[in-house]
Order: C-alpha cells, then structure tokens, then sequence
C-alpha cells in the first residue's frame, strides 16, 4: 500500500520537499504517490492509514486559496486517527502559517508525525530536506 504525499508548490520549494519526503518513504521500504492536491482526492486519502501534506505560506501566512485550502477543508473531518506529516516553505512571517495547520489537524484527531510540521525559509537547504527524508521515513516506519 502506497503512502500518498501530496502538495501544492508555486516556485518549487515545497516540491522538494515532497520529493524529500517521498525519498524517505520509499528508503523506509514502502512506495510512496507523490502528487500535487489538483490530482489528490480526499476520499481516498482518508482510506490511508498514514499521508503527508505541503504547502507554502500564502498571503498573510495562510494556505493556498484555491486548491490546497478546499482539501484540507474537505479532508479535516476524516482526518481522525490518521498519522499526518506537513510541511511547506515560506518567504516571509515566522511559521505561524504551519503552526495553526498543525492545530487545526490536531483538532480535528490527528496524530502529527512533528508536531509543528517541517518549514523551510525559501527554498529548503540539505538539512531541511534530509529532515523531510527522517519524516518520510518515520512515517513509513510507524503506520
């Protein structure tokens, strides 16, 4: 059974990530579906046991509008029991963007793989990414 990342990346730097995320995964031995939100359903994801999420800080330190924000909506009330990892990049603002993602999911019963989620300030350097491979892997690792 694969183990769904799925994003949603402007310039690319939450796309690493899941990239990184998916590395993780897959050298913890299981397959990971690296995908971006407008390809993901919430339905199906809420049948995995485990699954990532990305996304950057938009605005004033938000989710994306348009795509990634009716997910996540969509996605909140299944979310209960299911071992969750997020992450995104910002460019401005401190992280409270993720902070109030990791509540809102924790609110909603879900079990965060970090508990404020993996950010990286622009595009991630190779210790942001190999934190991104350590989730991935630990997500893997403890479904």
């Amino acid at each position: 059974m694969s183990i769904s990342v799925v994003y949603w990346s402007g310039t690319g730097n939450t796309q690493a990530m899941a990239e990184a995320v998916a590395e993780g995964i897959r050298e913890a031995g299981a397959d990971a579906a690296v995908m971006e939100v407008s390809e993901a359903d919430a339905g199906v994801l809420s049948g995995e046991e485990s699954f990532a999420l990305g996304c950057p800080s938009m605005g004033a330190e938000q989710l994306e509008e348009s795509e990634m924000e009716p997910f996540v909506a969509e996605l909140e009330p299944l979310v209960s029991g299911k071992k969750i990892l997020l992450f995104g990049s910002y460019g401005w603002g401190d992280g409270e963007w993720m902070r109030d993602w990791a509540q809102r999911m924790k609110e909603a019963g879900a079990v965060l793989v970090r508990e404020e989620g993996i950010i990286a300030n622009e595009a991630p350097d190779e210790e942001t990414l190999e934190e991104c491979r350590a989730a991935g892997k630990e997500l893997a690792e403890n479904r």
